[in-house]
């Protein structure tokens, strides 16, 4: 009995105390002040993938690693970066799948064409498959394989 109110104390302890090492909410955001800049940020934001959500954008993530990646790329649109800069800079830091689409290149074939070269080779298995079932004829039943065929299905002709 001493076990389980034991337990149950821990339990409570450790769900009071939960909230406590959740993360801090992240600080709001600070628009830029202008409207250009900031509409540029905005559409950066939706390319950006958020490092630890993994499959919302920076925009709609609430993490506070995605607060710090949507200062960090009004940072450097106010320090006059272009796009492509702002990217390399987060491919440097985050690697290529920070973006949803990442660039074309050797290191990322597999994630553009891999899903492609799977459906073809898929395919082909089926058209061979598809093929060979064609041509494959079965061989006819021996006498004695008529005869216990015959047996198992009731289809006994005694006369």
């Amino acid at each position: 009995m001493r076990r389980a109110a034991a337990l149950f104390a821990a339990a409570l302890l450790a769900s009071a105390t939960a909230p406590a090492l959740a993360e801090p909410p992240p600080a709001p955001d600070r628009p830029l002040t202008d409207p250009a800049q900031e509409a540029r940020a905005r559409a950066l934001f939706g390319d950006i993938r958020c490092v630890v959500c993994q499959h919302e954008s920076i925009a709609d993530s609430p993490a506070g690693i995605a607060a710090d990646l949507r200062g960090l790329v009004r940072e450097q649109i106010a320090a006059g970066k272009t796009d492509a800069q702002i990217k390399d800079d987060l491919i440097r830091r985050y690697g290529d799948y920070v973006l949803f689409q990442p660039p074309v290149r050797i290191g990322t074939w597999l994630l553009w064409f891999g899903p492609f070269a799977l459906a073809a080779g898929a395919g082909v298995v089926l058209v061979l498959r598809a093929r060979r079932s064609e041509t494959a004829e079965a061989a006819p039943l021996t006498p004695e394989e008529e005869r216990a065929l015959a047996a198992l299905t009731g289809d006994d002709e005694k006369a």
